[in-house]
């Protein structure tokens, strides 16, 4: 008599997936070592170059703001128009490619914008660039 319950079969993971993986990786390394020898023996000239020089990282862009109440500051440092020319002058000498973005309030007076793109100017800073806002429609 037979009764109601079946056969389980165990449970077992199948290796053979992963042996097979493991097996090319062997043979990918194998062929990749055995031609870099064989690289190495063949006779190439290779081309010399001239002396080389770190490449620096210039200076992030340069930000001028005017408040509304007409005080100007660079990067976040409120200063007056004097100390901003000397340090943008310092800072065009270290980086002639030094670029510089001019942010004023939009309520604020014209005629100190107007003073601080000068400053700018003669400051030797050439790439200069004014911040505004994009008006919705």
């Amino acid at each position: 008599m037979t009764t109601g319950r079946q056969k389980t079969e165990d449970a077992t993971i199948n290796l053979t997936p992963m042996i097979d993986v493991v097996f090319l990786l062997v043979i990918f390394f194998m062929v990749g070592s055995e031609f870099s020898e064989a690289e190495s023996k063949i006779p190439v000239n290779v081309p010399t170059a001239g002396q080389m020089q770190a490449i620096t990282r210039g200076p992030d862009e340069l930000l001028v703001e005017i408040a509304i109440d007409d005080t100007v500051s660079l990067n976040g440092k409120t200063m007056s128009l004097d100390s901003l020319t000397t340090t943008l002058k310092q800072s065009h000498a270290n980086y002639p490619d030094a670029k510089a973005i001019v942010r004023g309030e939009a309520s604020g007076s014209l005629q100190r914008t107007v003073e601080v793109l000068q400053v700018v100017r003669r400051s030797g800073i050439e790439n200069i660039g004014i911040s505004t806002k994009r008006m919705n429609r």
